[in-house]
């Protein structure tokens, strides 16, 4: 009988020290602030595993608490300051709505630059950060990566050279964009992508410069007609996303908690991001395909060769601007080609 009492004391001593480990009281809780909506792909497959990952490894000592569709307030433009001023811990966003900040980082985003080949860019982004790291002022920039890459996408209107874009309304997603927009005789317009389905709705715009990825969570396949992509699936461009985190709070934590994420946010968080971001391209890329009364074109090499041109103009400009602000524009994209084609399949 007194066997059984004490095997009944620590069988119940040790539940609730279990119970006491589930459920104590993390030591650092912190907000993740993002774009898209929790039913994204990104969303799914990459952010919301990504703080999982360091909760569990963590041991349950950092909690992080996700706020997806810009639940926490504020416009995505200001994601970046968000960060860098603490009214978040970490944020996820597109560096271009911030123009100007991401001076470095925009060269990821050049057409002739990134190739399609979301895995590649990532790479070489990693393999790349000291060109780059300088743009990220009071952030620790812990995931900067490519979507697949821009298509061309309309509304109502065919088509089948550049003259057919001339004085069209497409949204870009970064001034890179619009300078692309413009060199195809077309004008750009700045639209957040929350706002995006409604300017299409309402026919604010033409047209857009977009991946597929978007296409099934915000229905994009509902509102634009025709999409144009090159051969091989060749893309116009990019954009260029960061996981950031307050420089401050990371190093306000203890240095093992800070060692967890930093080691979730290496080289294979880089490789798995495009490895998402390029499947849900090709989910969108279906989608699209599949709706009845839509259409995919991939231009011809022929057909191509205006674009191209367009490209190098886009990409000439860039070295230039960013050059008169003591930047190696020249040496940046020399690199990141090399580095690019170093990582393509």
């Amino acid at each position: 009988m007194k066997n059984m009492i004490k095997k009944s004391v620590m069988l119940m001593t040790g539940s609730m020290i279990l119970a006491g480990s589930l459920f104590a009281k993390p030591e650092v809780t912190l907000t993740f602030h993002y774009v898209i909506n929790a039913k994204a792909k990104t969303a799914i497959e990459l952010l919301e595993p990504w703080a999982k990952k360091i909760e569990k490894d963590s041991n349950g000592r950092i909690e992080i608490i996700t706020f997806p569709s810009m639940t926490m307030g504020g416009k995505p433009n200001e994601l970046y300051q968000q960060a860098k001023d603490g009214v978040a811990d970490i944020t996820w966003t597109l560096t271009g709505y911030t123009p100007g900040i991401f001076k470095r980082t925009e060269v990821f985003e050049l057409p002739t630059v990134h190739q399609g080949d979301a895995v590649a860019t990532n790479i070489a982004i990693y393999d790349n950060m000291d060109l780059i790291i300088d743009d990220f002022k009071g952030v620790t920039p812990l995931l900067v990566h490519a979507s697949a890459g821009n298509g061309i996408h309309t509304i109502d209107k065919n088509i089948n050279s550049v003259a057919d874009l001339k004085g069209l309304k497409l949204r870009t997603p970064s001034r890179t964009g619009g300078w692309m927009i413009k060199e195809l005789g077309a004008e750009p317009v700045g639209i957040p992508l929350p706002s995006l389905p409604q300017a299409l709705s309402k026919k604010a715009i033409d047209g857009a410069l977009l991946p597929f990825q978007i296409f099934p969570p915000y229905k994009m396949q509902q509102l634009v007609k025709y999409s144009y992509e090159g051969p091989n699936n060749g893309k116009f461009g990019t954009s260029i996303f960061a996981i950031m985190m307050n420089t401050d709070r990371l190093k306000s934590m203890p240095k093992d908690l800070q060692k967890i994420i930093m080691d979730n946010s290496g080289i294979e968080l880089y490789k798995k991001a495009g490895r998402v971001l390029m499947n849900s391209e090709s989910v969108g890329r279906a989608v699209q395909v599949k709706t009845k009364g839509n259409s995919l074109t991939n231009f011809t090499e022929k057909q191509l060769v205006e674009f191209n041109e367009a490209s190098k103009r886009v990409v000439n400009h860039w070295i230039e601007d960013v050059t008169k602000k003591g930047i190696d524009g020249k040496k940046i994209v020399e690199r990141a080609r090399e580095s690019i084609k170093k990582h393509s399949k």
